[in-house]
């Protein structure tokens, strides 16, 4: 095919995935949706193979295992124009966790499945034992709720209500997931009716032959640089600080990546066993761990689509926290995916040194569930909170984002105040928290909560324990903390994620972890340090300690 074509059709899927994007948070009913973003969209070929990545990158790696297990359950003749698929299974559907829930819809063209559209998003509850079903402490899989194998919830493009109602029946939050779900089908309709369109306007045959261009010349491009790499091998390890059940012991996280003829194998065969808490991975995030660093180490100009799965070789142990076995508990992965992209990176410096980052604060989650909402609103809060990213080779991190593969968005205090029974009273960045080094580490974020109502409150972190690493002589950043009723005579300070039952008036506050930092401190830029005091991300002392010969 010619190469203006080729990118014609890349640009209109890119532009596609856009669209579907804007329609769902902009339909959504939860704040996960509509303020987090807490979702992909995205356009797939006939095998499921991923064309062009979604702003959710860890998501990206999924549908591949989705849509393989979806053509081996029911085979491309018992798929009909006008289907959707559902499913939120992390072992059956390869899905990350249990809240999150996928839906698929294929595109036919000429009697034939030429391409399918799908989303992934989470759910503000799917049942299981706590209230947002994402517990810290669940031991196994059946504690986090409701599983749907890959299955039809729309067939022939009729509506299968039985599908809907069993859903709808295990979640305590029945009409956000309701109106979550609706739109989330709708989109995903959409997305296959504009393949559909494109099909009709350029042939089936050159679309299916540019999406088989799209995913080889990514292949060859990924294979080309790993080439320009010097070969040999590099490993690292890392420590999340628990498991959230068996409390006294780190959960080990280990790389082993080597480069050698064109090809780079990552092994993870020394992680530890898995574990007995929801901190267990399926291969699909170890994978979105895999191509997010190595494209991240290689440079800005690549983009992920599963075509580049031909340039990698990716090794995990079966019952380990790598690859877990069911029922192993995985409601936290999140908080592992970002422990281990620090690890990979770790050892990825030692081949691309010019593009090493030094290790970045763990983002992290809130849930809240008021025992009474406000009126007409919602008793389910849920918040993704942000940290900060470890310096790099040339700059400095950034503060309080949300760090690593998931692009994110914090909820602003407007919506969370209008909506729920609370007050932020505190929103800031934390001076000191970013580690000292030639590149400082980005800084992390405070906030303090005031209940105003009785309430459940689960709290999801890591790096307390052990904060992110500094590179290359640089500090570590500070550790994260969750503290409730501060300065009272019942302050609890908590190392571990879990659930806490609160009453009206009770406070707490969460601090996430800082960046760690790069290089030298004592290298720094005498006015880096200036303008750092200045702006208040570093106090006068810790500058003066860093200056000091």
């Amino acid at each position: 095919m010619d190469t203006i074509t080729i990118q014609i059709i890349r640009n209109k899927i890119a532009s596609l995935i856009d669209e579907m994007h804007y329609h769902f948070y902009r339909s959504g009913y939860s704040t996960i949706i509509r303020e987090s973003r807490d979702f992909s969209c995205v356009i797939l070929d006939a095998t499921g193979r991923l064309i062009v990545s979604p702003p959710m990158f860890f998501h990206a790696p999924v549908y591949r295992h989705l849509v393989g297990r979806i053509l081996d359950v029911y085979g491309a003749g018992d798929i009909a124009p006008g289907d959707v698929f559902v499913s939120n299974h992390p072992y059956e559907g390869g899905l990350p966790h249990v809240s999150d829930m996928a839906f698929v819809a294929p595109v036919f063209a000429d009697g034939k499945i030429v391409a399918f559209s799908g989303s992934i998003a989470h759910k503000a509850d799917v049942g299981g034992t706590v209230p947002g079903s994402t517990s810290a402490n669940a031991t196994e899989l059946f504690h986090e709720g409701l599983l749907i194998p890959p299955i039809k919830i729309r067939a022939a493009g009729a509506a299968l209500p039985d599908i809907e109602r069993l859903i709808l029946a295990n979640t305590r939050q029945p009409l956000l997931v309701r109106g979550d779900v609706t739109a989330q089908i709708a989109v995903t309709e959409m997305g296959a009716m504009r393949v559909g369109d494109l099909c009709s306007r350029f042939g089936a045959g050159t679309l299916t032959d540019a999406f088989a261009a799209i995913l080889k010349g990514a292949a060859d491009e990924l294979r080309a640089a790993i080439g320009k790499l010097p070969e040999g091998t590099s490993s690292a390890e890392g420590f999340m600080d628990s498991d959230g059940v068996v409390m006294d012991k780190p959960i080990k996280l280990a790389v082993t990546i080597e480069v050698r003829d064109g090809l780079a194998t990552f092994d993870f065969s020394h992680s530890d066993p898995q574990a007995k808490g929801p901190v267990n991975l399926r291969p699909s995030m170890v994978e979105a761990c895999v191509f997010y660093s190595l494209i991240g180490s290689l440079g800005p100009r690549f983009a992920f689509n599963d075509g580049m799965r031909d340039a990698v070789r990716i090794v995990c142990k079966p019952g380990t926290v790598t690859h877990a076995n069911a029922p192993a508990p995985v409601s936290n992965y999140q908080m592992v995916n970002l422990k281990l992209v620090d690890v990979i990176l770790q050892a990825m410096a030692q081949f691309q040194p010019t593009r090493a980052i030094a290790g970045a604060g763990s983002s992290s989650a809130l849930l809240i569930n008021w025992s009474k909402a406000r009126d007409g609103g919602s008793s389910m809060q849920y918040e993704i909170i942000g940290s900060a990213y470890g310096g790099g080779m040339g700059h400095d991190g950034t503060s309080a984002t949300a760090a690593h593969l998931s692009n994110l968005h914090i909820t602003p205090i407007e919506i969370l105040e209008s909506e729920y029974p609370c007050q932020i009273t505190t929103f800031e960045l934390v001076p000191d928290s970013g580690g000292a080094g030639r590149w400082r580490g980005g800084l992390s974020m405070r906030r303090a909560y005031l209940l105003l109502e009785d309430a459940s409150v689960i709290r999801r972190f890591d790096k307390g324990r052990f904060p992110p690493n500094g590179l290359a002589g640089g500090h570590e950043g500070k550790g994260a903390s969750f503290v409730i009723n501060p300065g009272a005579a019942n302050e609890q300070h908590v190392t571990a994620s879990g659930r806490f039952e609160m009453q009206a008036g009770d406070r707490f506050v969460i601090q996430t972890a800082g960046g760690g930092g790069y290089g030298d401190p004592h290298m720094r830029a005498p006015e880096a340090i200036e303008t750092d005091v200045a702006e208040g991300r570093v106090t006068a002392a810790a500058a003066a300690r860093q200056t000091a010969s």
